[in-house]
């Protein structure tokens, strides 16, 4: 497979030190990306991640920063951009581990915490890194989503209504930037054996009933691998004719 050609510059990896962001940090490395990571509170992750990245020849950076802070996004992004002197793809891929409850039962707090980090820190991200992808001359933005945006999963509201208001976000950045050969897109993420997957089943969320029952819904009987979103982000932000699109990369869940 030929390598994507990136131009001059790095990804920026929101969320970067995750179970999922930092595979996806990997595989933009891989591909021949320099990487920015910008982490909240694990340091310790986000050096080791940049490590892993500077062993294959890439240079990585991290960057600290609360999301739903916006100085503190316009700090880390302005320190990314003074390292690696352009940032030409934007990945979203922050976000708390989410509680599993039904609507009914989601309180106040639990959903404005929600709203907070996914919705209004992505929006931070959008404005602290937007203008500078227009003077660059373009860019993409790939956030990390959720299948549910396609099939509802029981209890996990909290997760999939804040991201379809990023989908629809991401929606109007395509729709109104591609005039600066800026792209946005979508990976619907499924199950994934890593980050809050792996969280949730450590903490006895999820029993074998529910495994038993969410697997009759895959096509492809397995769970899949953080990689498997890195390699789909790696598509989006180097396809430069495609945008305001989804894939979801859920082993064919619901369908």
């Amino acid at each position: 497979m030929t390598q994507p050609a990136f131009p001059a510059g790095a990804t920026l990896v929101f969320g970067g030190s995750g179970g999922i962001g930092q595979e996806v940090a990997k595989s933009f490395g891989k591909a021949g990306s320099d990487v920015a990571i910008v982490y909240r509170s694990k340091q310790d992750v986000a050096e080791k991640v940049a490590a892993d990245i500077g062993s294959g020849g890439r240079k990585a950076t991290i960057h600290s920063a609360d999301v739903r802070e916006a100085a503190q996004v316009e700090a880390a992004v302005k320190a990314a951009v003074a390292a690696h002197g352009r940032i030409h793809t934007v990945v979203w891929a922050a976000g708390p581990v989410v509680e599993q409850v039904h609507i009914a039962e989601t309180s106040a707090e639990l959903w404005k915490k929600s709203i907070d980090i996914e919705v209004h820190g992505f929006f931070n991200a959008v404005q602290a890194t937007l203008p500078h992808l227009r003077e660059a001359g373009g860019g993409s933005y790939v956030h990390l989503g959720s299948a549910g945006h396609v099939w509802w999963p029981a209890k996990d509201g909290l997760s999939v209504a804040p991201k379809a208001a990023n989908e629809a976000l991401i929606t109007g950045i395509a729709k109104e930037e591609g005039r600066f050969n800026i792209r946005a897109n979508s990976v619907l993420v499924g199950v994934i054996e890593a980050g809050m997957f792996l969280e949730l089943l450590k903490r006895g969320v999820f029993d074998q009933k529910w495994t038993d029952e969410t697997q009759k819904l895959l096509c492809i009987k397995r769970w899949g691998k953080p990689e498997e979103i890195g390699n789909a982000a790696v598509f989006l932000a180097t396809n430069g004719y495609v945008t305001g699109q989804k894939i979801n990369v859920s082993g064919g869940f619901g369908i």
